[in-house]
């Protein structure tokens, strides 16, 4: 629009300058009205040099809040009011001198609205219309009525256009501001909640790993000091089982370090030969099943069904007083299922049903991780128990269909 504008002056401008030539060759003002035209031409050119034009309204800082509107806008400043009356002074001496270039006030109407605020502005648009009319009426030969009221009309038609446009872009700097704020917004919850959802993965994973780990370390050397002087070889034993119990428990302090896979399943290894491989205490014996066709899992399956398993088998060991454990591993085509089953006490109270994702009665950090573990793959955690009969734990993960 200021491109246009500018156009329009300088065209506006060099017609009258041309029409006046033509129409009144070799009179004693043409000198007069050629240096005004330069120097209203030079002004004009001259004006975002001496700070005239106004800069772009600028946003708040950090772009949060939109500019002051219009209606309240700061008071333009000295030198682009005095660049304004000089502009102003020169063309009204131009249209006394020359009614022809009176039409050169349209361009100046947008000068104007750009420059001052807006009552100010409207009062110089009523103004240079003024003499715009009065300009016409010394040109006419005889009283025409579209002279008098045709620069109103385009004065006023120019004022509307302008104020329109402004309060559109007024409200869409307030409307980007707005978007810009809320991003803002959404990526700082966004942070705290990947924050909290990574201090809640961390808490599982040492509950489901070193936890347990230091828990069996504890039980197998107590144990140890228990037999150390009557039965020696069980002592060391329990030792050696216990040394080897903190070696994985270094490697898992790597991995949680380096964020890597479980050290279970590094090295290509499946989660069926990780499954195999663990046991709940030198008192209980641990049995794997692998059931179905095995199908590739995704890396996070694997990692959530292997501490699922872990855990449990931390509970078989520490509350259920079992002799024996039962893993099994269930490949359906649709779902993985992995089924933990031992001959314990079971719970005191009957307990059966599907994970409803509450958790409420739920103790220690134990099945609450569980839960949270296959929620997140999309699957369900069913626990059965009986008292006497011992508990059965079943976590079901959907997969994607292949091919």
């Amino acid at each position: 629009m200021a491109t246009v504008t500018h156009a329009a002056f300088f065209l506006l401008l060099g017609a009258s300058l041309a029409r006046f030539l033509l129409r009144h060759p070799g009179e004693p003002r043409t000198p007069w009205i050629i240096a005004l035209s330069v120097t209203l031409s030079l002004l004009y050119v001259l004006g975002p040099a001496v700070g005239a034009t106004p800069p772009p309204r600028a946003r708040a800082a950090g772009g949060a809040a939109p500019a002051a509107p219009a209606a309240t806008a700061p008071a333009p400043p000295l030198g682009r009011l005095l660049w304004l009356g000089l502009i102003v002074a020169t063309w009204v001496v131009l249209v006394v001198l020359a009614p022809s270039f009176a039409w050169c006030a349209v361009p100046l109407f947008y000068t104007a609205l750009r420059t001052l605020r807006p009552r100010a502005a409207i009062v110089l648009v009523a103004l240079l219309t003024t003499f715009v009319v009065i300009a016409q009426l010394q040109l006419a030969t005889a009283f025409d009525p579209n002279l008098l009221l045709a620069p109103p009309a385009v004065a006023a038609l120019a004022t509307a256009v302008f104020v329109h446009t402004e309060r559109q872009a007024e409200a869409q700097r307030a409307l980007i501001d707005d978007l810009i704020r809320t991003r803002r917004e959404l990526a700082a919850t966004e942070r705290r909640e990947g924050t909290l959802a990574e201090r809640q993965r961390l808490s599982m994973e040492i509950h489901d790993t070193l936890a347990q780990n230091l828990s069996s370390q504890q039980m197998l050397l107590q144990a140890a000091d228990r037999t150390w002087d009557t039965d020696p070889g069980t002592a060391r034993a329990h030792v050696r089982t216990a040394t080897g119990i903190a070696a994985r428990g270094l490697a898992e302090a790597r991995r949680l370090v380096h964020d890597l896979a479980p050290s279970e399943l590094a090295g290509g290894a499946g989660l069926a030969d990780a499954l195999r491989a663990l046991d709940a205490g030198p008192h209980i014996q641990v049995r794997f099943h692998l059931e179905g066709t095995p199908a590739p899992l995704p890396g996070r399956v694997q990692s959530a069904l292997l501490r699922i398993a872990q855990g449990a088998l931390a509970n078989v060991r520490e509350h259920s007083g079992a002799r024996t454990a039962a893993l099994t591993l269930s490949f359906l085509g649709d779902q993985v299922v992995l089924d933990i089953a031992d001959d314990g006490h079971g719970f005191a109270q009957p307990r059966t049903g599907t994970d409803t994702g509450t958790g409420a009665s739920d103790r220690g950090h134990g099945l609450p991780a569980m839960r949270a573990r296959v929620r997140q793959l999309g699957g369900t955690l069913t626990i059965e128990s009986t008292p006497g009969e011992g508990t059965v734990l079943s976590a079901a993960v959907p997969l994607e269909p292949t091919g």
